[in-house]
């Protein structure tokens, strides 16, 4: 009998079926971090907007008025207004900064 090199059917829909498997485990995780990773950022730049107003209070005596007088100086925001990475905005209440997004 004559042995024969290669890969039969069975043998390639075991293989599918696995990679099938293995895809259907990762991608709710990967959507999940994606997700975990915006809400991070997020929290990252209320952290900075705070620590800016605090900054233009410490030189200025007072707290800004607005969250747009305080990005309005180059001094302290020179590349504008942080951008909420879920598409959230943004807003001074007080004296802390807050993200209207969902989640944070």
């Amino acid at each position: 009998m004559e042995s024969r090199k290669g890969v039969t059917l069975v043998e390639l829909l075991i293989v599918v079926v696995i990679l099938g498997a293995l895809a259907a485990i990762s991608i709710p995780r990967i959507t999940a971090s994606s997700t975990t990773a915006k809400a991070n950022a997020c929290a990252a730049n209320i952290d900075i907007m705070n620590s800016q107003i605090e900054m233009y209070r410490a030189d200025t005596g007072s707290y800004p008025s607005t969250l747009t007088a305080l990005v309005s100086d180059p001094n302290y925001f020179p590349d504008g207004l942080p951008v909420c990475p879920s598409g959230g905005t943004y807003s001074m209440s007080g004296n802390r900064v807050s993200c209207d997004a969902s989640g944070h």
